[in-house]
């Protein structure tokens, strides 16, 4: 099949999805597939598309080819954006759909829906422009505080006490952002992953540098201890893989996904957010779990495919 690979754009994720890009290029290339690879922040356009800033030329790329592969992370891709214009042509991609995905990246409003089907996920307060210097949480310290709307722990903070809580609202409403506000959750990191129908097996993240999973822990060499499958309970594990085919559910979400929770002493897993565009090296948590059950990098990546060709309706093609 001809393949737009999607990837890079100019979200504070850009390095990250670049990485993963190269490694989804040479599988793809493995695979028997023709690559082209297209960058929303700097598009090679075909020479009859002028070129009008930042997503110039991605229909006209797109109707060229069978299907897209997009590895972006962040705005645009985790908000919907290219999905939508995707579907405008009707070229098949991998992963959920528009709506779904900007659901999922609204942090606050995915936790909404948690808490509609039950699922246990930490209290929050979601703040959309800053507050004001006298303001106070009721939330109870230490906290978390983040963009609602980013990945990759980046715009992650931990705040011990209202001194702290200030200067971090300012540096993130100074950079345009929405915040989310939760309560620290102590327990074991874990993430679930779904594909297709299936909830993959735990992963336990011990993070190795720093106090939580943050960015320098996901992207570090030797940043976190991950262990897949998770060393907790059968009943555990099938309590977690639950929520997360749940979580997807609920969000109507297809293909596949990472749902992160925290699981406290109590046997509680907290779920934090469902990530609709995981990571993509073959470290990465989501591939770590599709090897587990016996697929290797190229077998997952014909996988995404192949549940993508099927939710647009599209034969599969080998």
């Amino acid at each position: 099949m001809r393949i737009l690979l999607i990837a890079g754009g100019w979200s504070s994720e850009r390095e990250v999805s670049l990485k993963g890009a190269r490694t989804v290029e040479q599988s793809l290339l493995r695979l028997g597939h023709e690559v082209t690879f297209y960058d929303p922040a700097c598009p090679v356009l075909p020479e009859d598309v002028e070129d009008s800033g930042p997503l110039s030329g991605p229909l006209e790329h797109a109707a060229e080819h069978d299907f897209a592969f997009i590895n972006l992370h962040g705005c645009p891709g985790e908000d919907g954006l290219v999905q939508s214009m995707l579907d405008a042509v009707g070229c098949p991609y991998q992963g959920s759909g528009a709506r779904a995905s900007f659901l999922a990246l609204h942090k606050a409003a995915s936790k909404s829906v948690f808490r509609k089907y039950n699922l246990a996920t930490p209290d929050w307060e979601y703040l959309v422009s800053h507050p004001g210097h006298n303001w106070h949480t009721d939330l109870p310290y230490p906290l978390f505080v983040k963009s609602n709307n980013g990945g990759s722990s980046l715009h992650l903070y931990r705040v011990d006490s209202p001194e702290i809580l200030m200067p971090v609202l300012d540096g993130l409403f100074s950079s345009g952002l929405e915040v989310l506000i939760e309560p620290l959750i102590v327990g074991q990191e874990i993430t679930c992953a779904v594909l297709g129908d299936e909830a993959l097996p735990p992963i336990l993240v011990e993070p190795r540098k720093g106090e939580f999973f943050n960015y320098e822990s996901k992207y570090a060499r030797d940043g976190a201890n991950e262990i897949c499958p998770a060393p907790i309970s059968p009943e555990l594990t099938a309590k977690i893989q639950q929520d997360a085919l749940t979580a997807h559910r609920a969000l109507g979400l297809e293909g596949y996904s990472r749902a992160d929770f925290i699981l406290t002493e109590d046997g509680t897993a907290y779920l934090l957010e469902v990530n609709t565009l995981p990571g993509m090296t073959v470290t990465s948590l989501v591939p770590q779990a599709a090897a587990a059950i016996g697929l290797d990098f190229d077998q997952y990546l014909a996988r995404l495919i192949e549940l993508g060709l099927k939710a647009a309706g599209k034969p599969c093609e080998n």
